[in-house]
């Protein structure tokens, strides 16, 4: 069955970076888009990157652009997000999801705390 397993997540100070991980198996993980969402506690889950099937191109949402970085690794079958100078706001949960018809797939999601 579809598995995605995230792990990178910790606490980190504000300008601090962290290189989140997602592990996936159970499907044809090159044939796909992968991406990061984030949910901060009260609020609603945000798309932060999305990465095409073959790597070549990328989307992130603005409160991100510049500082974070998404890849892939088909070969290993594991994307990645790096985060560069992090800010408190960035805190939240952070998800790797594929979408397969008809439903989207979802990690059980990392901690990511922004604080001194």
């Amino acid at each position: 069955q579809v598995q995605l397993v995230e792990s990178g997540g910790g606490l980190v100070q504000p300008g601090g970076s962290l290189r989140l991980s997602c592990a996936a198996s159970g499907f044809s993980f090159s044939t796909y888009a992968m991406s990061w969402y984030r949910q901060a506690p009260g609020k609603e889950r945000e798309l932060v990157a999305r990465i095409a099937s073959a790597g070549g191109n990328t989307y992130y949402a603005d409160s991100v652009k510049g500082r974070f970085a998404i890849s892939r690794d088909n070969a290993k079958n594991t994307v990645y997000l790096q985060m560069n100078s992090l800010k408190p706001e960035d805190t939240a949960v952070y998800y790797c999801s594929y979408y397969q018809p008809p439903r989207d797939y979802w990690g059980q999601g990392t901690q990511v705390t922004v604080s001194s």
